[in-house]
């Protein structure tokens, strides 16, 4: 055996280095970019091996910095087109999941240094419990959570419906800590066999055996199930998807982009749709607003348009329209220096007989660019993302389900709500029976980021067995199937109209998953058991230390 200590020098760093970062590039091609619109899928089964292998290999002061740089990298290959939307955005991302992945990398070198032999067991618990908590709070972000890489290999990811996609996750990433485990010890000991190593470690692999034949066994029963049920209803939705120029504003681009919207929406008139859809922030000036407090007369004639054309149609009309309300009411609408007392919401309004019949406000906004809490904290912060044009929205509170006059019940997350499990899972708790996701992710001119959000909303189909139909602005406008089985994707950015039969599968018939009603159930239990085992882990290292020096002769 070759002591590890002995040969950490600077060409051991730098080879590290290399590994970390080729490790960093091997795996953004797992997910759509730059190499591939759809994504190399099964490369997300290996790339993660020679991280566990260099975080084994490395010492600990080095360990957070190896984190540090791999979670940059990643991110910086991976969300490449995070610069179309502001030279910051490019920047923050990789800093804050290089902070993440900072703490994450000591507690999985623990992992291995506690555990020993089954260390790789606690590492791919760790792993999983990273990947949810790195989205549960203020800034949480799911691009690039290891399961979504998978997103079209159907059979392997219908265990969604009882573990999410944490349950994927745990799967794919359970054989690369422990072949990570087995390349660390040839490294340091050429003459150790991976033929030994399986057999020091049978146990493992019959039971990780059983359980990706489970798996299988269960996706593929489950999709024959599901392709061969008869759904309640079918519900003929006309989603319109105009491509306009996210970056470009004002009332020209307001009228034009409607102008393109309605008449996109009166040829599909021709095909019976029972809805027309449209994408997120579709209409841009306030209906709400402009009808209660009319102020410019060229934009209250646009809204006043707009009603018009709502009252025209014979089917109800859902579309993406901010929401500008009252912020202090004891004050005028508009003060003497001609500034608003106004703020506003994302929302969604479902538009039915000239009437705005209900609205729905988005409640998970986009960290940064949409909301930012902590004005007082980090005022030097709050001010630079001011100075660089970002406006903040307020945040809903209500899982709102619509219902048509047909007795479909849906619910519009917006945006990148869908690439939460949590919060469809609400919307289908509270009686959703179609996810309708509205969406304008134009602004990345970039098909692979369309592609990345696309493969997260495919689990949030199979984890409560519901159908998504997808309304965008430019791609991916599409149906997903109860199977997760993307359907019809228009091409992107294209200005065009498409029908989709939408089968209905109501909570009365099917009732709802395990996930839906236990919602990170599984994310929870690899949270608690991380904390359980590595402090237990730890305890235990200490009454041995203790203990063996008592027992030391006098």
């Amino acid at each position: 055996m070759v002591d590890l200590h002995a040969r950490r020098n600077l060409r051991t760093v730098c080879s590290e280095v290399l590994v970390l970062l080729v490790s960093a590039f091997i795996y953004s091609i797992a997910f759509p970019g730059l190499i591939s619109a759809n994504g190399v899928g099964f490369v997300a089964m290996v790339s993660l091996i020679p991280i566990f292998a260099v975080i084994r290999n490395t010492s600990w002061k080095l360990t957070p910095i190896y984190g540090f740089f791999y979670g940059f990298m990643f991110y910086l290959f991976f969300n490449y087109w995070l610069k179309t939307f502001h030279p910051l955005a490019i920047l923050i991302v990789p800093i804050i999941k290089g902070g993440e992945m900072l703490m994450l990398f000591p507690v999985l070198k623990a992992a291995q240094k506690l555990f020993k032999k089954y260390g790789y067991l606690v590492e791919a618990l760790v792993w999983v419990a990273y990947s949810y908590l790195s989205q549960d709070w203020f800034a949480g972000y799911p691009y690039g959570t290891l399961g979504s890489a998978v997103y079209r290999y159907l059979p392997l990811i219908q265990i969604s419906e009882i573990f999410g996609i944490w349950g994927v996750t745990f799967l794919l990433v359970m054989p690369q800590t422990f072949l990570g485990a087995y390349l660390h010890r040839w490294f340091n000991d050429r003459e150790y066999s991976l033929k030994g190593y399986l057999r020091d470690h049978l146990a493992f692999l019959i039971a990780y055996g059983i359980a990706l034949l489970a798996t299988l066994i269960f996706g593929f029963a489950s999709m024959a199930y599901w392709n061969a049920q008869e759904p309640d209803k079918t519900w003929r939705v006309a989603t319109i998807q105009h491509s306009a120029d996210t970056w470009e504003g004002g009332y020209t681009t307001y009228k034009r982009n409607f102008n393109t919207l309605r008449k996109m929406s009166l040829e599909a008139l021709s095909e019976d749709p029972d809805i027309i859809l449209w994408s997120e922030t579709a209409f841009v000036p306030s209906v709400a607003w402009h009808e209660n407090y009319p102020s410019d007369p060229a934009t209250s004639a646009l809204v006043e348009e707009f009603v018009e054309f709502g009252k025209s149609l014979p089917i109800p009309l859902v579309t993406g329209n901010p929401e500008g309300v009252i912020e202090d009411p004891s004050k005028p609408a508009f003060s003497e220096d001609g500034s608003w007392n106004r703020t506003d919401y994302n929302t969604v309004i479902f538009f039915e007989d000239g009437r705005i019949k209900n609205t729905y406000r988005k409640q998970h906004l986009v960290p940064f660019t949409e909301h930012f809490p902590y004005e007082k904290q980090m005022p030097w912060l709050y001010n630079l993302l001011l100075a660089n044009d970002y406006n903040w929205w307020e945040t809903g509170y209500d899982p709102v389900v619509f219902e048509t006059e047909e007795g479909v019940k849906f619910s519009t997350p917006i945006c990148f709500e869908d690439v939460f499990g949590y919060l469809n899972a609400g919307f289908v708790a509270s009686g959703a029976d179609v996810i309708v996701n509205m969406t304008n992710d134009g602004w990345s001119k970039a098909v692979s980021a369309e592609m990345q959000h696309l493969g997260l909303a495919v689990f949030r189909s199979i984890e409560n067995r519901r159908t998504t139909v997808r309304g965008t602005n430019s791609g991916m406008t599409c149906v997903i199937d109860v199977t997760g089985k993307i359907v019809d994707p228009m091409e992107p950015f294209t200005v065009g109209y498409h029908i989709y039969d939408v089968p209905v599968f109501s909570g009365d018939s099917h009732g709802n998953t395990i996930y839906t009603r236990y919602v990170n159930w599984f994310a929870y239990l690899t949270v608690y058991l991380s904390a359980i085992l590595l402090a237990g882990g730890m305890l235990y290292r200490l009454y041995r230390y203790f203990t063996k020096d008592r027992q030391k002769p006098e």
